[in-house]
């Protein structure tokens, strides 16, 4: 039979269970948007920038339905579309890429986008293939997939050149994509040796990202039996509720709320899943990580890179776990945790209560918004973040309550992605309530998609944590320099923004306004209103996390480095 490149691409788009496509169309690839817009499963979302759909995708992904895909123009788009790649390359997550290509037999150089798009993506993909033919297409297009989701997922790119795509070519049959994966195997020796050193400590610790996410009950009903706290990275609060009880919050140390920082004062032995070690969730790598930990990832490269494991067992966390829950039982008999759970639950009451407390003057205290934010939202609602101060904010303040319900960027921390993420939530998750938290600075990267958002008709509210600055960096200014260089923002009229994207305005001026607003964003959203709320708050008060990278960074400066900076801010202080 004969057809086109597109036509194959998109029946095995179909065949692994594709539901949205992100992009924008140009000369390259009109054939696949033309064989798209005929799906009746497969709907193209038109992006404002090739970023901002890199950032939908990678959130599709993150819910878990199925794999975020692109279908995008080669060489702008791709660059365009890079740091989304590199986001879910970093993260982990899985993503499918499909890029046009220049004419392959045309005899012609320096063609339309004309580049080397595979030297560029291979740091930030697993895979990346040029199809040379028909018959390659949806082979191609199954095999993308399988780098992408097994293993350690991440993003693989596909390119399918203007010849093959929009012309016809003979291919014997259509094959159907066979779904079944294949069952790694875990080394259950070294499983018992972790549940060796696991049932002989006397204050064990449990510390899980997002690779822990297929694994949540085991994680917790290894977490009752040994009575042991658990913390998780960033992207990990998203894999467990925030509700159980031995729940601590991002990472143990000085940087981490005071929860963790109790709950883990005296761990002897860290059981680690689905984590990498990486600069965020460490404090900086300040992490005060015992002697005795057990590192349990798919990833084995990632053994012994920050912190040297005492056993490393490679394996999916959702069949590693549950073996080594069943070890520990058969060793050992269940621990009372009762005063562990008290103290964390004393220490998080106390925690918000300091914040509460806190003085934020005309402006909105960041505790007062996320408690009402937390009143109004359903237990199951999925809450999506930027890069900024807000994140840790967020993380410090606003409850997770499951898997899958907090998504935000992460060690590879590009700005600009909490609008386009919620966009990709809502997309994958219709009948679930996705809210979004951004800065005005990240705002200002992908502020426009609130059209897209708005023409898909979504019915999501975006809260902007308006301040003026970028505070992460303004906050970690002020110390070493006194000064905030090009981190000080031009007041952005967001009401303006609104209109101009047909969106619904709201602001909340003060912490009197906050809870009646709240409210009534989220029913405009609910009502199928796409909401931008401007928050005016209060950063004046730091976050534990900003005050423990602070310092453990200054700790590792020499002697000299110290001296310098520290009498600089001291003399800047003084003179202005």
């Amino acid at each position: 039979m004969k057809k086109s490149g597109a036509a194959l691409a998109r029946y095995a788009l179909e065949q692994l269970g594709v539901k949205h496509t992100f992009g924008i169309p140009g000369v390259h690839n009109t054939e696949l948007y033309d064989e798209l817009n005929a799906s009746d499963q497969i709907q193209p979302i038109l992006v404002g920038h090739e970023g901002a759909g890199a950032f939908m995708a990678d959130a599709v992904s993150r819910m878990g339905e199925s794999i975020g895909t692109m279908v995008i123009v080669p060489a702008a788009g791709v660059t365009h579309a890079a740091s989304g790649i590199g986001e879910a390359g970093l993260d982990g997550i899985p993503m499918l890429v499909i890029s046009g290509g220049i004419h392959t037999e045309s005899g012609h150089k320096y063609q339309l986008h004309d580049m080397d798009q595979h030297t560029l993506l291979s740091p930030i993909t697993k895979a990346t293939f040029r199809i040379e033919s028909h018959a390659q297409v949806i082979p191609t297009i199954y095999a993308a997939y399988r780098i992408a989701t097994q293993g350690e997922p991440g993003p693989v790119f596909v390119e399918l050149p203007y010849n093959i795509g929009n012309f016809l070519g003979e291919v014997e049959g259509m094959q159907a994509f066979d779904h079944e994966p294949v069952a790694a195997q875990v080394d259950k020796t070294l499983l018992k040796q972790a549940a060796e050193l696991l049932t002989n400590a006397k204050n064990p610790g449990i510390f899980i990202g997002w690779g822990a996410i297929g694994a949540v009950d085991a994680v917790q009903e290894l977490a009752e039996h040994l009575s042991a706290p658990v913390c998780t990275t960033l992207q990990g609060l998203s894999a467990i509720s925030a509700q159980h009880p031995l729940h601590t919050g991002m990472g143990f140390g000085e940087y981490a709320v005071p929860a963790a920082e109790q709950a883990f004062a005296n761990c002897d032995c860290l059981l680690a899943i689905g984590v990498r070690f990486a600069e965020i969730p460490t404090g900086s790598y300040s992490m005060p990580v015992p002697e005795n930990l057990i590192h349990l990832d798919i990833n084995p490269e990632v053994f012994s890179a920050n912190f040297p494991a005492k056993v490393a067992v490679t394996g999916d966390a959702a069949r590693s776990v549950p073996l080594l829950a069943e070890f520990v039982k058969t060793r050992s008999e269940p621990r009372d945790n009762s005063s562990l759970t008290e103290l964390i639950k004393t220490a998080k009451h106390k925690y918000n209560e300091e914040w509460l407390n806190h003085n934020s003057g005309d402006r909105v205290n960041p505790a007062v918004f996320f408690n009402a934010l937390r009143e109004q939202l359903d237990n199951d609602a999925i809450l999506v973040a930027d890069d900024g101060n807000h994140t840790f904010l967020m993380a410090e303040l606003m409850p997770v309550h499951g898997p899958r319900k907090f998504i935000s960027p992460s060690d590879f921390n590009a700005m600009g992605y909490c609008i386009p993420g919620v966009i990709g939530a809502k997309l994958a998750k219709p009948d679930t309530q996705v809210v979004g938290v951004v800065g005005d600075g990240a705002l200002r990267m992908t502020g426009l998609e609130m059209a897209t958002a708005s023409g898909l008709g979504l019915g999501v509210p975006v809260f902007v944590f308006n301040d003026g600055e970028l505070s992460q960096i303004a906050q970690a200014q002020q110390i070493p320099y006194n000064r905030k260089t090009c981190t000080v923002l031009k007041p952005l009229n967001i009401e303006a923004l609104a209109a101009a994207t047909s969106c619904k305005h709201m602001l909340i001026s003060n912490n009197e306004e906050c809870a009646s607003k709240v409210q009534q964003a989220i029913a405009a959203a609910a009502a199928g209103e796409t909401v931008l709320v401007d928050v005016r708050i209060d950063y004046s008060k730091r976050t534990r996390f900003t005050r423990g990278v602070v310092k453990s960074t200054l700790k590792r400066f020499t002697p000299q480095d110290k001296f310098r900076v520290i009498s600089r801010a001291l003399l800047r202080k003084v003179t202005g």
